[in-house]
């Protein structure tokens, strides 16, 4: 009798979502997530580069680019790690100071999205879906910061936090 092999999302991610003919899938799955019409341009490498040998290497499941130029960072984590918050939090700063070299101006920064598939509890809490992100508000007034009219032209965005990264943890285990 032959033995029923399930595939993981790891390996599906790292195989069969890289395909090209496979990309509505991955395009679907980060839509929903996202909630927003996401389209892939590319997959890219997703082995940084070290300057040095003392540099920490920065390898992440999947690394996609979507038309909006942002980079989207996918991971698959099996394995207990204590410091896990530490290490998406390098990984997106090294994706970011990766695709800004030297003579860029800061406005190029790119805006970089972590999805994180944990398969072990991350923290203690109820939902199975977290999103994370970094936002600047008033001590005394409780307003939110946002841009001068003529960064907003600019830039198109109202809102900081439309530049730095963002955090999604799936708590797969809690899924029902």
């Amino acid at each position: 009798m032959n033995k029923r092999r399930l595939i993981s999302p790891d390996w599906a991610l790292k195989r069969l979502l890289r395909s090209k003919a496979n990309y509505e899938v991955l395009e679907g799955f980060l839509s929903e997530l996202l909630k927003d019409d996401i389209e892939i341009l590319e997959i890219l490498e997703n082995e940084s580069n070290k300057d040095s040998a003392r540099d920490k290497s920065n390898r992440v499941d999947m690394k996609v680019r979507n038309r909006k130029q942002e980079l989207i960072l996918i991971e698959v984590q099996y394995e207990r790690e204590f410091d896990y918050l530490q290490r998406i939090l390098f990984a997106t700063a090294k994706v970011v100071t990766e695709h800004l070299s030297t003579a860029e101006r800061y406005e190029n920064v790119v805006k970089v999205i972590s999805i994180n598939i944990l398969y072990f509890d991350l923290g203690h809490g109820e939902d199975y879906v977290y999103h994370g992100k970094t936002q600047f508000q008033g001590i005394h007034c409780h307003d939110k910061l946002r841009l001068n009219t003529k960064q907003q032209e600019l830039f198109g965005k109202q809102y900081p936090h439309e530049f730095y990264p963002e955090y999604y943890f799936l708590k797969i285990n809690q899924f029902d």
